[in-house]
């Protein structure tokens, strides 16, 4: 790169100058009240990011009608009550030199009932299953000029909270969306013209809000039979009122492919730059792409190259907001791992971060240095011990991190050597290389035990041993060779030939992804009725398909091994039992136990800030984002008892 990226430039949008090409894309985060208005919460989550440096900060897709909210703390533009909010936020935002965008939506056949309370209206009765299939009912003609107002209105509002930048949600399956798509209009009135929508929208938004910066986000494909490719979608747009825009922003996908809105880790950085180029052909307007941008030479390439004029990126500041300072002055950045558990969470709430721990909580993290440094053993390199290892020593601790194992990462490290998790690296390298920065001073390959930490004279001691799998006690257990599947990665072996699983879940899932793709033959027996039970649907929407068609896969699902032998197992199913074919070493995957054997002995040493456990060994741990949560809360924990301490003593 050279010393000024191409993306530190500014670029003009209508009327208005960014200071850089990164946009903070419209990602739902359900940060809002139930009604849809805007927190305080959520208001520190996108200052956060603006002062991170990002030039325009969008909201989220919002709803301009009721019944077109998708998300249980979806933001609403609905009516005037919003107002107050959003211009709190614009303000907020503005104080740190960004430019504040809201992006206008309307669910369509995407939005239910359930969470709504209105039926879902479509320009087709056309169900979505993926979030339930409740049948829309057809909008009518004067229910669509009213919809049309609802756009405009929702604008005017926005403009009057001083927003600086609106954007219409023209894919991911959305109403705008399903007017253009042959999929999901099949209307013969004159709304069968399928840009005739969204023409109408652009004209309801200069009517009420005239003079506003105004663009359109679209999939560029949709990636499902019947639906818009790319080509058609070129024409699409080209019919649409782009003289009327002053901007263009390139997705892809829809509900029924989601893998194409949120791609996952496996897949290619910046994969939509090639289908965004078209438009930067056709169109004297500033065009810009999303997809996988995750990393600084990735946003210059594709700036640089001409595909685009800026990069919308969600997942990855979502993980950092600081990535546009950081990536315009060289620093290094917290990166996104692509494990979609943030999107996987929107169903239950708001969201989080499986790598930022202050995500959705900007206001509790600590900005100032402890006022009472101290002195604190981290027992486990895991990514709990590595969070609580880094957070402390941010807060001006002294801290000494100790690894039983050869190298920082746990297993965690482990599962980024697998194929599904080619991203998970990142984030392990990241914590590596910042408790080397931070002056953490780190112990490998020594296993502790009291004696080891007895003369350190240490204030506290945090224990993040991790967990191991529970013992297996069954009939003919010592007729084979039998592991945990975390030993199994542990060891290094080479891809057998033959292996059998017993466990369907997470672990056992990527794992014997990982061996059918060396050539592995795999038998998998669960009691799960599905495979990967315990993740969300976009963190498996690639690894389920790919095992379906796997033809080296046998499976026995809901089903209990009741014997062992050297070559089968007896399972039970539904309370029948019968023998099946088990060729291999058995892997157990069962999930983990809290490793704390530690536990006591460290407490007999009565550090005075106290003993505190993180992750597995906690029994808060089974996700990343549990790990470094709970990381985070304890060392701010020993931050305060450390001040509540010295001040008991200067009492």
């Amino acid at each position: 790169m050279t010393s000024t990226p191409p993306f530190a430039a500014p670029l003009d949008l209508g009327g208005l100058r960014l200071r850089n090409r990164f946009v903070s894309a419209p990602m739902e985060r359900n940060y809002c009240e139930l009604d849809g208005t805007m927190t305080d919460r959520y208001v520190d989550y996108l200052v956060r990011r603006a002062a991170g440096g990002a030039a325009l900060v969008f909201t989220e897709a919002s709803y301009v009608r009721a019944d077109g909210k998708g998300r249980i703390r979806q933001m609403g533009v609905d009516v005037d009550e919003r107002i107050p909010g959003i211009a709190r936020m614009a303000d907020a935002i503005h104080a740190h030199g960004a430019l504040v965008g809201v992006e206008l939506n309307h669910g369509g056949r995407t939005a239910q009932g359930a969470v709504s309370g209105f039926v879902p209206v479509a320009p087709s009765p056309i169900p979505c299953q993926v979030v339930g299939g409740e049948m829309p009912e057809q909008l009518d003609a004067d229910d669509i000029e009213h919809l049309i107002e609802c756009f405009g209105e929702a604008a005017a509002r926005c403009r009057r909270a001083g927003v600086d930048v609106i954007s219409l949600h023209g894919g991911h399956g959305y109403l705008i969306h399903q007017f253009l798509s042959p999929a999901y209009n099949k209307r013969d009135d004159e709304w069968a013209d399928p840009t005739l929508f969204v023409n109408r929208v652009i004209a309801s938004v200069h009517d009420h809000a005239p003079g506003i910066v105004l663009g359109l986000r679209f999939s560029a494909l949709e990636a499902v039979d019947g639906g818009l490719d790319a080509e058609t979608t070129r024409a699409r747009i080209a019919a649409i009122d782009t003289d009327r825009l002053h901007f263009l922003d390139v997705s892809a996908g829809n509900y029924e492919s989601g893998q194409w809105i949120i791609q996952p880790g496996e897949w290619e950085r910046g994969l939509l730059a090639p289908y965004a180029a078209p438009y930067k052909q056709d169109h004297d307007i500033p065009v810009g792409v999303a997809g996988r941008i995750s990393s600084p030479d990735v946003a210059a390439r594709i700036i640089a190259s001409g595909q685009a004029d800026f990069v919308s990126m969600a997942r990855t500041l979502h993980a950092d907001p600081d990535f546009p300072n950081r990536a315009i002055d060289g620093g290094r950045y917290r990166p996104c791992i692509a494990c979609n558990y943030c999107i996987d969470s929107l169903a239950a709430g708001p969201i989080p971060c499986s790598v930022n721990p202050w995500v959705g909580r900007e206001a509790e993290q600590p900005s100032t240095p402890a006022e009472a440094p101290v002195r604190v053993a981290v027992v486990g390199g895991g990514p709990s011990g590595m969070a609580a290892a880094r957070e402390l020593a941010a807060a001006g601790h002294r801290v000494v991190l100790y690894d039983e194992r050869d190298d920082l990462g746990g297993d965690f490290a482990l599962a980024s050597t697998l194929h599904e998790y080619p991203e998970y690296h990142r984030i392990v390298d990241w914590y590596r290389a910042e408790l080397a920065d931070l002056g953490v001073d780190t112990h490998t390959g020594v296993r502790v035990d009291a004696s080891t930490l007895a003369g350190g004279d240490f204030d506290a001691i945090v224990l993040a041993t991790g967990g191991r799998g529970p013992a297996l006690d069954l009939p003919g257990a010592h007729t084979r060779r039998i592991r945990d599947v975390r030993e199994f990665l542990r060891s290094g072996d080479p891809a057998p030939e033959t292996v059998t699983f017993f466990g369907a879940d997470r672990e056992a899932a990527a794992v014997a992804d990982d061996l059918l793709l060396r050539g592995t033959r795999v038998v998998m027996i669960g009691p799960q009725e599905s495979i990967a039970h315990d993740v969300g649907r976009r963190g498996k929407i690639v690894l389920l398909p790919r095992l379906a068609a796997a033809e080296n896969l046998t499976t026995h699902l809901s089903s209990f091994v009741t014997r062992i032998t050297a070559d089968t197992l007896v399972v039970s199913t539904d309370g029948d039992e019968r023998e099946v074919a088990a060729p291999g070493e058995l892997l157990v995957s069962h999930g983990v136990e809290p490793r704390a054997d530690l536990l006591a002995d460290l407490r007999s040493l009565a550090p005075r800030l106290g003993v505190h456990t993180v992750g597995d060994a906690s029994g808060d741990g089974g996700s990343i984002h549990a790990a470094v949560v709970t990381a985070a809360d304890v060392a701010q924990t020993v931050t305060t008892a450390a001040v509540t301490s010295r001040e008991e003593v200067g009492a």
